[in-house]
């Protein structure tokens, strides 16, 4: 093994490293420095070294290094370099430990704590140790102190160390940069009076206002709104011979395009270049938003195409501007494209636009790249804020995963990230949406406790989630504390209240809310008025939907193409098809083109009526007018032309459909199916569900559900079988539904022993049974009259741990009563009641019809009162079974009271019951009665 080599002589460091200093290689130079065997390099080498490195930016090298003793040089150079790393600590330290400190180092440390606001309130304390060091201050010393408070918010405290120096000597008086810092204090503060009367004062010390100062007042004036009084500054600064910057103009263009005013601003553009002033890349920036924010997006990009050309490269507030913006106008994927250019340039990244990303990733639903995105701002270094989160918060939430977003929530809080109200109330809707009302107001009493107000928008997310599910009353007592708590209501809210309250069936109250909100003064637009449109249209109500819309127009709310589709919807629920064609054509006079929604609600309507041929001439026109078919438009017609018989017609649409790029869904295939089914065309159900195969449809247990319940429902089981059979070979296990389906088909088909043999399949195929397979057995068991073995389906339901529902015990009881067991029957109805289930109407004529066979009217009179005190309305059948029932024990009496209520709710007996009265009152010495009876009550 060689002997290691030798150390260098120092003296041949030191000459290698003043070499290297002497081509520029500062770098190198502080390494071989640092390598020098000594304890510390020669005062010589760093006296050069020091200030060498500081001046070249390597500042992490410079403060390796301590500096000469009794040098101020070397000493500033390290403060300096202390001050740039930001490592403000050591810097005061090292200031405070030194005895070679002059003006400059102070000047120094104090600039570094200047230039990051929270610290820039210790420069007073540093003067004062400035004084009792005897280390005197100049005009640089003030200055840098007066931008310290200034940038720490303490404008007045600047101003008064100001006024404290020019009195007691420390300077003669205040420069134009002491003054310009206060004037921008001031203006930066809001407080443009004194800033103006600041720059007069200024003045009567013969100090004039520069350019900086003009562009200060010019700034702050803006910031106000006072855009005129900018232009009068403007005027004045050139009547002082001040020449306009480039900050000057790029500040007047920046507003002219906050307030939209593109042109103005392009204006301005053009004034400044022809004044000479090049534009900057903030000038540009400037420009590349104000297009943005007019949706002037392809001349925005041309422009921020030309920015490189003219010398002013896009920066990365310019790529963020434009980001953001595509980002929040859905252009995503162009925001995508830009930020693959901005890694491939080497712009830094910021959080503002990490979060436009997240912002427009979660919009699109996009949440694991919403979360990527997240992570990738963290990789970067950037600590997220309080408006990063609250978009995760808000993409997590409308994707409906609220358990991440509050996990979110919690992570903000544990990194003292405080949540606002925007943050809450996201939180809120997304509990909303899940139906999670509880939730929801405990996050808004936690708001309350932490001293977040709710605003509008959290009220009225509740209000609406309230309506949905606890109903009106629980929302109006959220409205009324909503208004306790000093929350004025807004359109958002009327809309959620007169919405909620028509769906509720108070029409008349949503009517009156709206009337009295408008008398308020609130501003009510399109959508507050097509909502209580709808709703006075969806209760019959034409004439007061009618006023509401001329309300509407005399309001210059001229209606849009959402208010026409209302009155074209509504019309056409109501089968007013001629009233629905003639809006259509209002519409179109009024320069509105009908879209897609228009069309399929008036093709919905022809083919409700069965009109295909007024449907397919809606259709082209619909093409004629460029508006393209879509899934809905296809679905609806093709349904209605199989319904009609007209087949050819249906695959023609079938095959245009799929030529349009729209593959066939679950959906097309079920209305599809059904039609065929409802068109008395059963055999063509599985010919139209190869020829969907065919055109792309996914196969899928959906699907195969459909076909098998759409064959089962005619019967046509041993085919249903042959579809089983087709799952198993692709792979597609029968669910459930698949075997629910399959055993109704058997009942249909009077084949009770083959329906219980696939329910013994099901089970073997480990496919747990539900209520609805149960109740399907029982029915078959009662359509079969075999509800005496109703007993081991009731014990196989009790051991998969279900219990009876409401349809259970309706066909149970049903049942009885039909075999006349009405023990049986009462004992079940007696527990069906027990439990709070409602019977139904043929659940009671079942009961009624076993004691009126028996000549029991007196109870079955009792189970009509009964029926009718729970709020079941007896039917025309049920008349029928009491009167024919009195009839048979010939009771005239009872006979004429059930005959005369029948007619006060618009019944008439059925034949048979006419035969029952005939029979039983055409007895000897009867006939006359019965004759009367009848002529009397029915004309007959």
């Amino acid at each position: 093994m060689a002997p290691p080599p030798k150390p260098l002589h120092a003296s041949f460091l030191c000459s290698l490293a003043l070499a290297l200093l002497r081509v520029g290689r500062f770098s190198a130079a502080s390494h071989v420095a640092a390598a020098l065997p000594a304890a510390s390099p020669p005062p010589a080498l760093l006296r050069r070294l020091i200030p060498a490195l500081a001046s070249s930016g390597l500042a992490a090298a410079a403060v390796r290094f301590r500096p000469v003793p009794g040098d101020p040089l070397t000493l500033n150079s390290i403060l300096l370099s202390h001050c740039a790393l930001r490592s403000l600590g050591p810097a005061l330290a090292l200031l405070r430990s030194s005895g070679s400190v002059d003006t400059v180092s102070y000047n120094v440390v104090i600039s570094g704590l200047a230039e990051h606001g929270h610290h820039g309130g210790l420069a007073p304390a540093l003067l004062a140790e400035m004084c009792k060091r005897v280390v005197p201050f100049d005009t640089v010393t003030v200055n840098a102190a007066l931008v310290g408070l200034r940038r720490n918010g303490q404008v007045e405290g600047a101003a008064a160390l100001a006024e404290m120096m020019v009195r007691g000597g420390g300077i003669e008086r205040l420069d134009v940069v002491g003054w310009n810092t206060l004037i921008d204090g001031y203006c930066k503060a809001g407080d443009i009076a004194v800033a103006l009367a600041a720059a007069e004062r200024m003045r009567t010390q013969g100090v004039g206002v520069d350019v900086v100062g003009y562009n200060s007042m010019i700034a702050g004036l803006c910031r106000a709104g006072e855009v005129n009084a900018a232009r009068d500054m403007l005027d004045t600064m050139k009547a002082d011979l001040v020449e306009p910057n480039v900050v000057t103009y790029t500040t007047f263009i920046a507003e002219c395009c906050k307030r939209k005013a593109i042109d103005d601003a392009f204006s301005l553009y053009e004034e400044m270049v022809r004044m000479g002033v090049l534009p900057d890349v903030v000038t540009l920036s400037a420009l590349v938003d104000g297009l943005c924010r007019v949706g002037q997006f392809s001349e925005a990009y041309a422009l921020f195409r030309e920015m490189g050309k003219i010398g002013a490269a896009p920066n990365h507030v310019t790529y963020c501007t434009l980001i953001d913006s595509l980002a929040k106008a859905q252009r995503g994927s162009e925001s995508v494209s830009l930020l693959g250019e901005v890694v491939s340039r080497g712009v830094v990244m910021d959080l503002v636009m990490y979060t436009a990303l997240m912002d427009w990733l979660g919009e699109e639903g996009k949440i694991d790249e919403a979360k990527d995105m997240f992570r990738c701002a963290l990789a970067d270094n950037h600590t997220p804020n309080g408006v990063t989160y609250t978009v995760l918060i808000d993409a997590l939430c409308k994707a409906g995963n609220v358990d991440g977003a509050e996990q979110a929530l919690l992570e903000m809080e544990e990194k003292s990230v405080g949540p606002n109200v925007v943050t809450f109330s996201s939180i809120i809707n997304g509990l909303v949406k899940q139906g999670w009302l509880g939730k929801a107001t405990d996050y808004m009493r936690k708001m309350k406790e932490r001293g977040i107000d709710p605003n509008v928008v959290t009220y009225g997310t509740v209000i609406d989630g309230l309506f949905k599910c606890q109903g009106q009353e629980a929302a109006i007592d959220m409205y009324h504390e909503m208004l306790c708590d000093g929350v004025e209501a807004n359109k958002f809210v009327v809309d959620s209240l007169v919405n909620g309250l028509r769906k509720n069936g108070k029409i008349e109250e949503a009517e009156a809310f709206f009337r009295d909100m408008n008398e308020q003064g609130i501003l009510l637009d399109h959508v507050n008025y097509t909502t209580l449109i709808d709703g006075l249209f969806k209760t019959g109500n034409m004439p007061a939907a009618f006023k509401v819309g001329q309300e509407l127009t005399e309001r210059n709310l001229l209606p849009d193409a959402v208010v026409y589709n209302v009155f074209v919807n509504c019309l056409c629920m109501l089968g007013k098809s001629k009233e629905a064609e003639s809006f259509l054509k209002e519409m179109q006079n009024t320069g509105l083109k009908p879209d897609q929604v228009t069309y399929n609600t008036m093709i919905a309507a022809q083919c409700r009526e069965g009109k295909t041929a007024k449907a397919l001439k809606l259709l082209n026109g619909m093409k004629r007018s460029s508006i393209k078919p879509n899934l809905i438009t296809y679905n609806t017609l093709i349904a209605a032309l199989f319904e009609a018989g007209a087949v050819e017609k249906a695959k023609y649409l079938l095959n245009e459909m799929s030529s349009s790029g729209f593959s066939p869904t679950s959906l097309t295939h079920r209305r599809v199916l059904e039609a065929c089914s409802q068109s008395g065309r059963p055999t063509m159900i599985l010919e139209i569900h190869e020829w969907m195969m065919g055109a792309g449809l996914c196969a899928h247990i959906a699907v195969y559900n459909t076909l098998v319940r759409v064959l089962c429902y005619h019967g046509m089981t041993r085919k249903a079988a042959a579809v089983l059979e087709e799952m198993s070979r692709r792979g597609i296990a029968p669910d459930t539904i698949t075997f629910n389906a399959v055993i109704l088909g058997h009942f249909k088909s009077s084949h009770v022993d083959n329906a219980f043999a696939t329910y013994d399949q099901m089970l073997h195929r480990g496919v747990s049974p539900n209520i609805a397979t149960f109740n399907t057995l029982l029915g078959g068991l009662e359509s079969a009259g075999r509800i005496g073995e109703a007993n081991k389906v009731l014990n196989e339901m009790k051991n998969s741990g279900i219990e009876p529902s409401n349809l259970t015990y309706d066909i149970l009881v049903t049942g009885y009563a039909k075999q006349n067991n009405k023990a049986e029957a009462m004992h079940l109805y007696c527990e069906m009641v027990g439990k709070g289930f409602l019977p139904k109407v043929s659940t009671y004529n079942a009961l009624i019809s076993d004691f009126a066979k028996v000549g029991m009217m007196s109870q079955a009179k009792e189970l009509l009162n009964e029926m009718e005190k729970r709020g079941v309305l007896p039917a025309s059948c049920t008349y029928d079974i009491l009167v024919s029932g009195w009839s048979k024990l010939r009771n005239g009496n009872e006979v004429r009271r059930f005959l005369k209520d029948m007619k006060e709710k618009g019944f008439s007996p059925s034949k048979g019951t006419i035969n029952s009265i005939c029979r039983a009152f055409s007895k000897p010495g009867m006939n006359w009665e019965a004759r009367r009876l009848l002529k009397k009550l029915y004309q007959v």
